[in-house]
């Protein structure tokens, strides 16, 4: 069953929306109301990984003296396993869904945006000299929306 948030109604007849161009799926799919509730609920879970990720990078910066790349590594781990539950069976609706294929794919996803974000956070600390907890913090939720597509779009889409 596909919900509102899945499906992308195209027009013009013989037009699936498997067959139509990226561009053009996103366009129809920012029209649906369901979408956009998808994307505060995904912010909440969001909200509650970044509270969860920046808590931990704090005590293993300041706390347990850790480098600050190897602190955003372990507090990646701990938020992506809070979010992973709770992206998976209130954002995304998908409990019906492998959970093992949505595991790794989500873990992929993941790791992705981490790589975006590891980078951000070295170019923010030593280029601009962005105090670290900041500097966590802005690269964070600089990689949400590529988390969210991601997510939305491969780690949890349905099978039609």
């Amino acid at each position: 069953m596909q919900d509102e948030a899945t499906a992308v109604e195209m027009p013009g007849p013989g037009i699936s929306a498997g067959e139509a161009r990226p561009h053009v799926r996103l366009l129809h799919g920012m029209r649906k109301p369901a979408n956009w509730l998808q994307l505060v609920r995904f912010g909440i879970v969001g909200g509650s990984g970044f509270v969860v990720n920046i808590a931990m990078y704090a005590v293993c910066v300041h706390a347990a003296g850790l480098d600050y790349r190897l602190a955003s590594v372990l507090a990646w781990v701990v938020a992506v396993l809070n979010n992973f539950m709770l992206n998976r069976h209130w954002t995304f609706d998908a409990a019906a869904g492998s959970a093992r294929l949505q595991g790794l794919r989500f873990l992929l996803v993941s790791l992705v945006a981490e790589g975006f974000s590891l980078a951000l956070l070295t170019a923010f600390v030593q280029g601009a000299e962005i105090e670290k907890v900041a500097a966590q913090a802005l690269a964070v939720a600089a990689v949400m929306p590529l988390n969210f597509l991601g997510n939305k779009l491969w780690s949890f889409r349905e099978r039609g």
